[in-house]
């Protein structure tokens, strides 16, 4: 399932266009000009309430993925060959 964030690499504002159109992969200059010309039509005040309320709410940025366990287990193992080797004495 697609979740909706806002952008880190394509923000104008505050990065919710750029996080639509990632999310329905349209490009976000187009629905930055769709909410220019509906914030003039609809008398400013609603797409300005809900701008700043998706400001708010969505979070920013795609979340980092979880390690899989093996991947854990590799980085584990990788860790202790570290630390159990020993410098020559020079």
């Amino acid at each position: 399932m697609k979740r909706l964030y806002r952008s880190q690499t394509d923000r104008k504002i505050a990065g919710i266009c750029g996080g639509l159109g990632e999310l329905y992969e349209i490009d976000p200059n187009l629905l930055r000009l769709i909410v220019v010309l509906v914030f003039l039509v609809s008398g400013f005040f609603p797409v300005l309430v809900t701008y700043i309320i998706a400001w708010f709410i969505l979070p920013d940025g795609k979340p980092e993925t979880q390690p899989t366990q093996t991947e854990n287990s590799q980085k584990t193992a990788a860790a202790g060959k570290k630390s159990t080797r020993r410098k020559a004495p020079q």
